[in-house]
């Protein structure tokens, strides 16, 4: 019997809805159920500390987790480093800290209020002193992909014809469009998040669990048994089908 394998999209501060999905995997699958986060686990919602301290909290307990890293992740990342490092992917017109990224609400949620005049070293400074090393090093050491005999994890996705042994960070973290547009097949099912779209779904050669938590929608989770997969929700089960 195959044993079922979980899967959460992008959470984005969203530590309430983390904690319902959780619920309903325990639920589902038990206490011990394996689970793959597929990263962004900071920015836009309202306590992105509080599902760092959650994560960070699991793992030590034990629980068989696999939290990958997202682009998002990334970002806070390289503002915590000595000197701040900037994400040459981005416009130039924005950075973490700008309002449509969400940077300022993920330090709102160590009690770093971020205001229009405020120089960024200056908060710079004030989320180094704020963020606990351990969130620190726990953005620092995410992996970049996790997969089993049938599946792929990724935060954004892959470039189509590159071997999954070889596929770039930059590709790993951040693809879209030549992602979504590959015609495929893929080596295998491809499971990511990144783009959001209204509810997961399901796209023959892979599936996006992105489902917007990170603008107030419910946070997505899913379960595998080899590469069959549903939607949970609190009604049970929901095949999740091309």
């Amino acid at each position: 019997m195959t044993r079922p394998l979980y899967a959460i999209g992008d959470i984005h501060g969203q530590l309430a809805e983390l904690t319902r999905v959780l619920d309903l995997i325990e639920v589902d699958g038990g206490p011990e159920a394996q689970i793959v986060f597929v990263g962004d686990y900071t920015d836009r919602g309202p306590d992105s500390s509080g599902v760092l301290d959650h994560l960070i909290a699991g793992l030590a307990a034990g629980k068989n987790w696999h939290c990958l890293k997202g682009n998002h992740d990334r970002m806070f990342e390289w503002f915590l480093r000595d000197y701040p490092q900037h994400d040459a992917h981005l416009p130039v017109e924005l950075y973490w800290l700008h309002p449509r990224l969400g940077g300022d609400t993920t330090l709102a949620s160590y009690g770093v209020e971020v205001t229009p005049r405020m120089r960024q070293e200056a908060v710079h400074a004030a989320a180094l002193e704020a963020v606990p090393q351990a969130h620190a090093d726990f953005l620092r050491s995410r992996p970049l992909s996790f997969e089993t005999d049938d599946l792929f994890f990724a935060h954004a996705g892959i470039r189509g014809g590159v071997p999954l042994d070889r596929q770039t960070e930059h590709d790993l973290l951040w693809i879209r469009k030549e992602f979504h547009i590959h015609p495929g097949p893929h080596p295998k099912l491809i499971v990511h998040g990144h783009t959001p779209v209204e509810t997961a779904a399901h796209y023959g050669p892979r599936i996006n669990l992105d489902a917007g938590a990170g603008y107030g929608n419910p946070l997505a989770a899913v379960v595998f048994e080899g590469v069959q997969c549903w939607q949970l929700t609190d009604k049970g089960r929901i095949p999740l089908t091309a």
